[in-house]
């Protein structure tokens, strides 16, 4: 089963922009308390939905660049990317429904 991929300036566009599939995007950081809460359910939801979803994460502080290049302000922050652009968004710690709801939402 896989898990979350970690991404990076170098394989944002690739594993992200030009996905086949739906792609939830955790930007996070180490010292980020609410971030600690919401990784289980992003660790669970990528092995639920793997196969039909692919699920990233990006340290904010290990790349920069490309939390700025999508205005992430504060984390976590989970974007919903859908045909390379971005078509929903979450920001806060939030129970794993919520995070769910909305990866069918985009997969519908």
């Amino acid at each position: 089963m896989a898990g979350p991929v970690h991404l990076n300036s170098d394989n944002f566009e690739s594993e992200v922009l030009k996905s086949d599939v739906p792609v939830l995007v955790d930007f996070w950081a180490t010292w980020c308390g609410p971030c600690r809460v919401i990784e289980p359910h992003v660790d669970e939801l990528s092995h639920e939905y793997d196969g039909r979803v692919k699920v990233g994460k990006v340290n904010i502080d290990n790349d920069p660049a490309v939390a700025t290049q999508f205005g992430i302000r504060s984390i976590p922050a989970l974007l919903y990317f859908k045909n390379g652009e971005v078509v929903d968004t979450i920001v806060g710690a939030v129970h794993k429904d919520q995070i769910a709801n909305k990866l069918e939402n985009v997969l519908n």
